[in-house]
């Protein structure tokens, strides 16, 4: 019989790609959606307020396979808005309600912002083992969640994700508005562009947290490209496919005070644990974004 996984989150910006890579790999897939869901042969969906509802929706389902992906990702809020707590307490309850029913594994999402930003290797990948020291309360939410997560009673992993592009993404972030602005004829204004950013397309992402969830490999994983390119490369990349480079304005706008220099994640044990090895193809989606807009 085909494993009952359950994923939240599934209509959001990473969900989506990773509902699709699940129902790839044949698994009995249920999802949750706040609203109206879309279309998706193969997927049993649930409309439910994981915030006052996520325990009941355990209850109902009865999963063995949870992939935790919901929650509040409001563009410009969400590093530092009050509902991050409400999440951390409405996921912990979402986890103990999923060890009460008999659940077997816990696939959480986090995020490299609760590394500490500076360390002794900053020259570095970042490994899984780097300083948990988050700078905002989104990720202090996101650490306390893994912590408590820890220390249930069943297989636990830990997604630790780090920077992304795609389909959905909101239009005053880097790729999009860099795309827009050069569909338009317009320049494309941004900031120096030298820190230095691991990117990858949420389509990778979601096929290598499908192969987490998969797996039984427990504690945190860095889910990224393991690849560092500049901002100011990346603009590059997007201006060259656009056929308009010359609307590129580095440095027009001034960089954010405090700015981390380099963030790039350690994927060992994505790639040797897990075993997912695929190419992220970062430069190739970069590209697609750009011939599409």
């Amino acid at each position: 019989m085909a494993e009952r996984v359950l994923l939240t989150g599934a209509t959001g910006f990473v969900g989506r790609q990773v509902l699709a890579s699940l129902l790839a790999r044949g698994v009995a897939l249920h999802a949750v959606s706040r609203g109206a869901p879309p279309a998706a042969p193969g997927v049993t969906w649930h409309r439910a307020d994981l915030l006052a509802d996520g325990v009941a929706l355990i209850r109902d389902v009865r999963p063995t396979l949870l992939v935790h992906a919901a929650w509040f990702v409001e563009h410009g809020r969400f590093w530092t808005a009050p509902e991050n707590a409400a999440w951390l307490e409405a996921s912990e309850a979402l986890a103990r309600s999923f060890v009460e029913m008999g659940g077997r594994r816990f696939v959480g999402v986090g995020s490299c912002a609760e590394y500490a930003e500076t360390d002794a290797a900053d020259d570095q990948p970042w490994p899984e083992t780097r300083r948990v020291a988050p700078a905002t309360p989104y990720g202090q939410a996101k650490a306390e969640l893994a912590a408590r997560l820890a220390r249930l009673p069943i297989s636990v992993a830990w997604a630790r994700l780090f920077h992304l592009f795609g389909p959905g993404e909101h239009p005053d972030r880097l790729v999009p508005s860099v795309t827009r602005a050069l569909a338009a004829g317009r320049e494309a204004r941004i900031a120096s562009g030298r820190p230095v950013r691991d990117v990858a397309p949420t389509h990778f992402v979601g096929e290598a947290l499908a192969a987490l969830a998969l797996s039984e490999v427990t504690g945190p994983v860095n889910v990224a490209s393991g690849e560092g390119r500049s901002i100011a490369e990346v603009a590059r990349i997007l201006a060259s496919a656009a056929g308009r480079p010359d609307l590129l304005r580095l440095g027009a706008l001034p960089d954010r005070p405090g700015e981390v220099p380099c963030m790039v994640a350690d994927i060992t044990r994505l790639r040797r644990e897990v075993g997912f090895t695929r190419p992220p193809a970062v430069e190739r989606a970069l590209r697609d974004i750009a011939d599409a807009t």
